[in-house]
């Protein structure tokens, strides 16, 4: 069995191969291959349905696409405001400073137990940076479940 390299914060963005790697660059070429057609039939006056139907479609299939990542994220944003806000909960006694915002709460995730209360104090106060938490974290604690 192949062992799990250990998530740092070098290697903790995630890059799905056939998402990045196949369907952006084809969406990509196919709105630019569609945009070319629409302007060529346009200047030779030959402008008909099944053109503006075939831009339509490319936009329609492009837009689906970002929402559906962007919704993903979304739901997985809210469960990990959630989870983080018990688990400070469950460390500390209280709940968590209100000022602390989703995407510092989304960057605290990789806080061990240890160090999660102290750093969200910290964050808190000094209105620190998603990245900035994330390279104060000594210890990193791996989320392999994010989109």
């Amino acid at each position: 069995m192949k062992k799990k390299k250990l998530q740092t914060y070098k290697n903790h963005t995630r890059i799905h191969p056939l998402q990045h790697y196949v369907l952006m660059p084809i969406s990509a070429i196919t709105l630019v291959m569609a945009i070319i057609s629409t302007i060529m039939s346009i200047v030779k006056g030959d402008f008909t349905f099944t053109t503006f139907l075939i831009m339509a479609l490319v936009i329609m299939g492009i837009i689906t696409g970002l929402l559906a990542r962007m919704n993903a994220l979304k739901v997985q944003d809210r469960t990990i405001r959630v989870e983080e806000q018990l688990r400070y909960f469950m460390l500390t006694g209280s709940p968590i400073d209100p000022k602390i915002t989703l995407s510092q709460l989304i960057a605290l995730r990789f806080a061990t137990d240890d160090e999660f209360p102290k750093l969200a104090s910290k964050a808190a106060l000094t209105n620190m940076t998603p990245d900035e938490i994330k390279k104060e974290i000594q210890q990193w604690r791996s989320d392999e479940y994010r989109v």
